[in-house]
């Protein structure tokens, strides 16, 4: 994460004299702080990297103030209490943000002073795009930290579980919140890991690399990376590959922890995750689409309401809507389409696609247009998904036969 998280800023690993500032909202003992440090002296030993962080847990924080003092940061920088309730270092923005915030925090506790800077501070406040379900506060902290992007260029890098990608329908606030990073053009990459790399769960995880001043070929674009590894796991068991290029199998399992991303070379793990983020180029493991790809309505779809003849009910000359047929969809902003034999992403419109997918069905149907809305939601594994023939009949009949013969086989051992 933290290779990422510098790959694009030439100015800080190669420039004497710079000064930059990284900050963790959620930083417990500072280990994530601790190793952006190191990582920028390695390969710049003249550059200075100034560490911020808040920390709720206070054994957590005393450590992580601790450690500051003795790497010689200063330990004042470190803050203690509730990040979405009180922002310790309010006034403060920074250069680079990292965090792994706990998967699925409840921020019922906070949830009035949430509500109430939502509310009266709106686009102001760190909240304004939209409040998540209260068992999830993931972009509680992700609001948090682009709050506190400078205007000159700021980039994060935020570990999430699959939650955020895709949880809330139109118009719900993890929607909304997507809707806003995307359409400001804010989201750079997202990397899916491999499961079971954490002590203390087994769930699959993702990296998103937010930036508020993307470079040139980046804009515009979002960069999918699939660093699960499981596509090299099914071509190892058919024989295909030796290796697996993302993980490790550790020795020992640690809790839920069985799988190591190894840190050296580039043909493997954070070295091999970090050159296809940083050549930016489409391959099996890479997409990289537009920010509309992500985009859709979601519409409502009515039908008419009849009487026990079959005559349609209306109320001032329209007809009145069946609420027992009442149907959704969600259409896409850009639709697949094949041009000499090559797949390309073009727009649509909702009429469009009104009358190409729903009227031949359903040839009295309308659009309730007052009732349409726009959603944004990131489907990780459809994107990567691989159509797998099924077998043929003539394998699985032979297989059934196969086995019957061995049944009767079996059958006649016992009665002889």
């Amino acid at each position: 994460m933290v290779n990422m998280l510098f790959n694009e800023d030439s100015e800080i690993l190669t420039k004497a004299g710079k000064i930059k500032t990284l900050y963790d909202p959620a930083c417990g003992t500072g280990g994530m702080l601790s190793i952006g440090e190191q990582y920028v002296k390695e390969l710049n030993p003249n550059a200075e990297l100034k560490v911020f962080g808040q920390e709720i847990n206070p054994e957590s924080y005393a450590i992580c103030k601790s450690d500051m003092l003795i790497k010689g940061q200063n330990p004042s920088n470190i803050k203690f209490g509730n990040t979405f309730t009180i922002d310790g270092l309010e006034d403060e923005q920074f250069d680079y943000m990292l965090s792994n915030p706990p998967f699925g925090v409840d921020w019922k506790k906070a949830q009035k002073i949430i509500k109430a800077e939502h509310e009266s501070l709106g686009m102001q406040g760190r909240f304004g795009a939209g409040l998540p379900r209260i068992n999830d506060g993931s972009f509680l902290f992700l609001q948090h930290m682009i709050s506190k992007m400078k205007s000159s260029g700021t980039r994060i890098a935020i570990v999430f579980n699959g939650s955020p990608l895709f949880s809330g329908s139109a118009g719900s606030g993890e929607s909304e919140i997507r809707k806003w990073i995307i359409e400001n053009d804010w989201l750079e990459a997202i990397i899916a890991l491999p499961d079971q790399l954490f002590y203390n769960t087994g769930i699959s995880t993702y990296i998103w690399i937010v930036n508020n001043k993307k470079v040139e070929q980046r804009q515009g674009k979002v960069q999918l990376i699939n660093a699960t590894g499981v596509k090299d796991e099914e071509l190892i068991k058919a024989g295909k590959r030796d290796t697996n290029r993302f993980w490790n199998k550790m020795a020992r399992s640690l809790g839920n922890k069985r799988k190591l991303i190894p840190e050296n070379g580039n043909a493997k793990g954070i070295g091999f995750i970090t050159q296809l983020y940083g050549n930016f180029q489409e391959n099996e493991c890479c997409k990289i689409l537009p920010n509309e790809y992500f985009a859709y309505w979601r519409i409502t779809v009515e039908q008419p309401l009849k009487d026990e003849n079959g005559k349609v009910l209306k109320s001032k000359g329209k007809p009145k809507p069946d609420t027992k047929k009442r149907d959704y969809e969600n259409i896409p902003f850009l639709r697949t389409t094949k041009v000499n034999g090559r797949s390309s992403l073009t727009p649509q419109t909702i009429e469009a696609y009104f009358k190409r997918e729903v009227k031949p069905h359903l040839p009295d149907a309308w659009i309730d247009h007052k009732k349409t809305k726009v959603g944004y939601e990131i489907n990780f594994t459809k994107y990567f998904y691989e159509f797998k023939p099924l077998r043929s009949l003539d394998a699985i009949r032979a297989d059934i036969m196969a086995l019957e013969e061995s049944v009767k086989a079996n059958q006649q051992t016992v009665l002889d």
